[in-house]
């Protein structure tokens, strides 16, 4: 295990930030965490992050030396193979290898639901709803009998998925998207991981109300479709 001080440069909305800060939780691992604004990043952001972009986490070690680390798969990887606690990925490598492609199938899910929260019209509302929907499909036919992804062990998939589905507890209050009709196993797996704790303390108290004024300042169609 390392004794390195960790410290997560997060945004309070970011669902690449929560999964580090799940994976951090999981495995019991002190960390600090730090938030910037994205829309005004400074200077000493700017110049540890190659991408412009969270999460970060500055690994400082006892000697005064620090590395970071950009890139939430990365992340997550480092702290499995360095911090002690619960196992997060399979042990057999072609199960692990499976679940690392879930996920990217998960960030895959992310890039149609930022198109589906940021949609001006119905069109693209639509559109960004339906592939939605034929991805919660696949993830429907390969669930079993839970209560997460891989049965009864929570996983970096199941870090992966939480955030995701948290945007669903929000448009929930607003108006029925519909994405989740018909799938039983993913209302399952979906309802567990809102209960977790890790999951839970994953982002602000006021998560809900940050998610909807961002939901204002993009016109979402979304917001239109309720009224």
């Amino acid at each position: 295990m390392s004794d390195a001080k960790l410290i997560l440069i997060s945004h309070h909305l970011c669902p690449y930030v929560q999964r580090a800060a799940i994976t951090l939780v999981e495995k019991g691992t002190p960390f600090e965490i730090r938030y910037v604004d994205l829309s005004a990043k400074p200077d000493w952001f700017l110049a540890i992050s190659p991408l412009g972009k969270v999460p970060l986490l500055i690994v400082r070690q006892d000697d005064g030396v620090e590395a970071v680390l950009f890139e939430s798969a990365v992340i997550c990887e480092y702290l499995e193979e360095t911090q002690s606690g619960a196992k997060l990925h399979p042990a057999d490598p072609l199960a692990r290898a499976r679940h690392r492609g879930w996920i990217e199938f998960g960030s895959s899910i992310l890039s149609d639901l930022w198109g589906f929260e940021t949609a001006k019209d119905e069109e693209i509302y639509e559109t960004k709803r339906k592939a939605l929907i034929e991805k919660f499909a696949r993830v429907e036919a390969e669930l079993k009998h839970g209560p997460f992804f891989a049965g009864e062990a929570f996983s970096l998939v199941d870090a992966v998925f939480a955030p995701i589905f948290r945007y669903f507890d929000v448009f929930d209050t607003i108006t029925p998207t519909g994405v989740f009709d018909g799938l039983p196993r993913v209302k399952a797996w979906r309802s567990e991981l809102a209960s977790r704790q890790s999951v839970r303390d994953a982002v602000t108290y006021d998560y809900p109300e940050r998610l909807k004024a961002f939901l204002l300042k993009h016109d979402a169609f979304l917001l239109k479709h309720a009224a």
